[in-house]
């Protein structure tokens, strides 16, 4: 008898769960995954390949497969689909997350570190080969 019980309430459940997805989704405008214009899905995706997975932080937003890149992906369509530029995209998201979700962060003086550090890093490996070939040619005279 439990047996028979159980099966009923996993085949009511069964016929409710898609009527209660179904209900739950009507209030919200779904936005494709893809756009049908061709023009506007180029947008979205040359948009996406320029903002940072902040999970990954060596992908754009368009390679992740990480759920935050997944929601940003959907959120720039959201917005593109209501009519924003992608400056508007992109200082929204720059305001909400912080200049590291661009992938070409401005220069400016909070970050003028990361664009000279490459530069710095050379330069000092530079000084340290040249004194190191230095003594090296002075003990061999």
């Amino acid at each position: 008898m439990k047996a028979v019980i159980a099966l009923l309430l996993m085949m009511v459940s069964a016929l409710a769960a898609p009527a209660v997805s179904d209900a739950a989704s009507a209030g919200a405008p779904a936005v494709a995954d893809t756009f049908s214009n061709p023009a506007t899905e180029a947008r979205a995706r040359n948009l996406q390949r320029q903002l940072r997975c902040l999970v990954c932080q060596g992908e754009s937003i368009d390679e992740s497969g990480s759920p935050f890149a997944a929601d940003v992906r959907h959120l720039v369509r959201e917005e593109i689909a209501g009519g924003k530029t992608d400056q508007q995209i992109e200082d929204f998201l720059v305001a909400r997350y912080g200049d590291f979700i661009l992938m070409k962060p401005p220069l400016q003086p909070n970050t003028w570190l990361l664009w000279l550090a490459p530069f710095l890093v050379l330069a000092a490996g530079g000084a340290i080969a040249g004194v190191t070939v230095k003594k090296a040619a002075n003990r061999g005279t």
